[in-house]
C-alpha cells in the first residue's frame, strides 16, 4: 500500500502540504530503491555470466587438455607428418594412442648416466635418461609373452631405412616371412621403419631391436618377438640422440 495512503487514513488532521512531502520523499525513496535494486542485479548478473564463462572455459579446456597436461593440438604438432624422409612418413592419428604414451619429460630417479636408453615391457615404456632427476618418456611396444628378456645391452650399430632380414628361428615360426630371407626392402611396409637400434651384448647381436612402428594401435601391446617399437616420431626423436655404444637396459616384465 503506498505511504501516502496511509498517511491519509491515520493523520486526516495534517495538511495536503504534508502528505504531498510524505508522497514525494516515499516516491524519492522508492526510487531510491529501485536503483539500489537495479544495481544489485546487474552485479549479480555479471556474477552469474562471470562464472558460467569460468565453467564453459573448464569445461572446453578438459576436453582439449589431458590430465598429463599435454593438449590433443599440441600432440597432433608432436606426431603430424615427417616430409623430408625419404621415404615420406605421415601423421600419427592420435586418437588410436591412449594419451598416457604421448611422449613427454617426466621426472625419473636414475643413477644411470645421461643418454641412457631404460625399455620397462611391464609398462610399455621407454626412457631416456636426461639427468638431474628426469627422462624422456616414450609409449612403446614390447615383446609378447614367451617373447620378453631383460638384462644389459649397448647400441652396436643403428640404421636409417635398413634392409629388415628375418631370422631362421623366425622363419621357422612363421613360413610366410622366408620370402624375405634374402632382405626386404626399406620403405613404410618394412617392419623396421625408419630408424632402428641394433643391440649387442658382448659384441654380438642379440637379434633384438628399437624400431620405428607407423601402427599406433600396437603401442601399449606386446606382440613382438622381443624387439621394442616405438611410434616413428618417437623413434626419430630417440635414435638422433643416440651414438653407439649408448648403454640399454631391459628391466623385467
Amino acid at each position: 500500500m503506498p505511504e501516502s495512503s496511509l498517511v491519509t487514513q491515520h493523520d486526516k488532521g495534517h495538511s495536503n502540504i504534508m502528505i504531498m512531502e510524505r508522497t514525494i520523499a516515499g516516491a524519492a525513496g522508492k526510487d531510491e530503491a529501485e536503483r539500489q535494486g537495479t544495481r544489485q542485479a546487474l552485479l549479480d548478473r555479471r556474477s552469474f555470466l562471470f562464472a558460467s564463462a569460468e565453467s564453459l572455459g573448464a569445461l572446453g579446456l578438459a576436453g582439449c587438455v589431458t590430465s598429463d597436461g599435454m593438449s590433443r593440438s599440441e600432440a597432433a604438432l608432436m606426431y603430424g607428418p615427417l616430409p623430408e624422409e625419404k621415404f615420406p612418413v605421415p601423421a600419427v592419428d592420435i586418437s588410436k594412442v591412449d594419451p598416457k604414451y604421448w611422449r613427454r619429460k617426466v621426472k625419473y630417479a636414475s643413477k644411470e648416466a645421461p643418454g641412457t636408453i631404460i625399455v620397462d615391457p611391464g609398462n610399455y615404456y621407454v626412457y631416456r635418461i636426461e639427468g638431474d632427476g628426469e627422462a624422456t618418456r616414450y609409449g612403446a611396444n614390447v615383446g609378447r609373452d614367451g617373447f620378453r628378456w631383460s638384462g644389459d645391452a649397448y647400441v652396436g650399430r643403428k640404421a636409417e631405412w635398413p634392409i629388415w632380414t628375418p631370422p631362421k628361428e623366425m622363419i621357422k615360426r612363421q613360413p610366410e616371412a622366408a620370402k624375405y630371407a634374402g632382405g626386404m626392402p626399406p620403405g613404410l611396409d618394412n617392419p623396421l621403419g625408419a630408424r632402428t637400434l641394433y643391440l649387442y651384448q658382448n659384441g654380438a647381436y642379440t637379434l633384438y631391436t628399437i624400431y620405428s612402428t607407423s601402427d599406433p594401435e600396437t603401442i601399449g601391446n606386446g606382440i613382438t618377438s622381443g624387439c621394442t617399437g616405438l611410434l616413428t616420431q618417437d623413434m626419430v626423436d630417440l635414435y638422433e640422440r643416440t651414438p653407439v655404444k649408448t648403454k640399454v637396459i631391459v628391466l623385467p616384465a
